[in-house]
């Protein structure tokens, strides 16, 4: 095994050091079909462009991968083949970052002083090695020394070359850690950070982590219909009418659905007859059980889809406050109602952690989405357990506790308080509910109605743990019911 020395590879001073995407997202390069180079075309596909310019957006500047994808698509038209490709691509490195990292420090001296966007070009190669089989190596070391060409780091092909000629020629006998290093392994093969892995382990163990980290499962959009518009029999009607594949969920509401490329300009989408909603989110608005006429408070309700079920159930009556932090994030409530036909929420700018003595016992029910780690929904956001620390996790505890405190004060007797995180550690989750009824023996807890298929596991916790391999491939979540007693 050789190994490539970065610094004498490093561009000459006449070579940008980082290519920044705004420059990059306006070349004419023509489409290619994604995974296939043609060796008369100097340049590389537009999928793989996009590629790089994504993953520099989300690695180097901090953008979120769904924002950087949508921001490149916006300004750079390419055929939906070459899309899929982008996006595939982007995202299983960002997946899989760890491992592809690993195998690279194999072959370079000192990676983390490699030019950047060499470095992320190397890591698409190895990415297509390892995780994309209709890729030919021959023809993904070929696009990557072409994409070197058209970041303007012709002085960087050689090693791109030697380095991905390298790993595609060991990789089927590579040296991956080994059993006896059972948290180093379980990262690197699964991708996740070690400090995450060690979490994992001390509070689930060693089997059921390995399972945790390791899942990849299929995320199928799942939406449900607007319940003032329509009920289920007519949104089967409406559903017949699409050539999309689409199954009922074990779940009130909720509907699978495949072959569908943006389900957001349909006409019945736009029309507001369905939203599209993760079942999660569905059963977080229906531990609130609510009826019709209830005055509700939704804490943290952007962008709205909790805000919104729960508005349709009520059938339109009563009135839910949906508050936010961010002036931009209520926007994207109002645009919600308008779209869904709603009027019986009333969105506002708020800092759900500052009390409002006026507002004290007025709300037959509190829905507390907090702010947490994300970590339940990194399968389709994959960037998250790039950023995330354990300071972070450790801040955001803080949060939620306070919102918890402060909001669980407009519960009226007899009314409910629904606390919900897209996480899986219990510090956000169990053991923060716990501490709350712990200090306030007003508020009880209460079991959420669930399918006959899901109850048991359930069975004996405090509120319901959702994990994406233990649910049939839905976001990991977190939801505890509370009810203030009465008298």
């Amino acid at each position: 095994m050789r190994e490539f020395r970065t610094g004498e590879k490093a561009p000459a001073s006449g070579v940008r050091k980082n290519v920044s995407p705004q420059r990059t997202f306006s070349r004419g390069n023509k489409p290619v079909p994604a995974g296939a180079a043609r060796q008369e075309n100097p340049l590389p596909s537009p999928g793989r462009v996009g590629a790089v310019c994504v993953l520099q957006r989300v690695l180097q500047e901090g953008e979120y991968a769904a924002m950087a994808l949508n921001h490149y698509f916006a300004s750079n038209p390419m055929p939906a083949v070459e899309k899929r490709f982008c996006a595939n691509l982007a995202y299983t490195v960002l997946d899989q970052l760890i491992r592809i990292d690993y195998v690279l420090a194999r072959y370079l001296h000192e990676p983390e002083a490699l030019q950047v966007t060499a470095r992320l070009i190397l890591r698409c190669g190895v990415c297509q090695f390892l995780f994309m089989d209709r890729v030919p190596e021959a023809a993904a070391v070929n696009e990557c020394v072409k994409l070197a060409r058209y970041f303007h780091l012709e002085e960087m092909t050689s090693l791109v070359n030697a380095v991905l000629r390298s790993a595609a020629r060991e990789l089927k006998s590579f040296p991956w850690p080994g059993e006896e290093d059972g948290v180093r392994r379980l990262s690197v093969m699964t991708s996740t950070p070690v400090w995450l892995v060690e979490k994992l382990i001390a509070e689930y163990g060693a089997e059921r982590a390995e399972k945790i980290c390791a899942f990849r499962g299929e995320h199928a959009m799942v939406i449900r219909p607007n319940l003032t518009r329509m009920n289920a029999e007519a949104f089967e009607k409406m559903l017949a009418g699409k050539v999309w594949q689409t199954e009922k969920a074990p779940y009130v509401n909720a509907w699978t659905v495949r072959g569908i490329s943006n389900a957001a300009q349909d006409r019945d989408y736009l029309e507001g007859n369905f939203s599209i909603e993760g079942v999660s989110s569905m059963l977080c608005a229906e531990a609130m059980q609510p009826k019709p006429g209830m005055q509700l408070l939704d804490c943290c309700a952007a962008p709205g889809g909790k805000t919104a079920y729960l508005a349709e159930m009520m059938h339109g009556t009563g009135r839910i406050l949906a508050w936010d932090i961010h002036e931009h994030r209520v926007t994207l409530i109002q645009a919600m109602m308008k779209r869904l036909h709603l009027d019986n929420i009333r969105p506002a700018v708020r800092d759900a952690t500052v009390w409002r003595e006026e507002l004290r016992g007025s709300f037959d029910g509190v829905l507390i989405d907090a702010p947490c780690s994300g970590l339940g929904v990194i399968e389709h956001k994959p960037d998250i357990k790039l950023r995330m620390t354990q300071q972070q996790v450790d801040e955001l505890t803080k949060v939620q506790q306070k919102l918890l405190e402060v909001c669980s004060g407009y519960v009226r007797p007899g009314g409910a308080l629904v606390y919900s995180t897209c996480s899986i550690l219990p510090e956000e989750n169990e053991n923060r509910v716990r501490r709350f009824l712990s200090e306030h023996p007003e508020f009880t807890a209460e079991p959420i109605a669930l399918p006959q298929s899901a109850q048991a596991l359930a069975e004996g916790k405090c509120g319901l743990q959702i994990l994406s391999h233990e649910w049939q491939g839905i976001d990991g979540f977190y939801i505890a019911r509370m009810v203030r007693k009465k008298g």
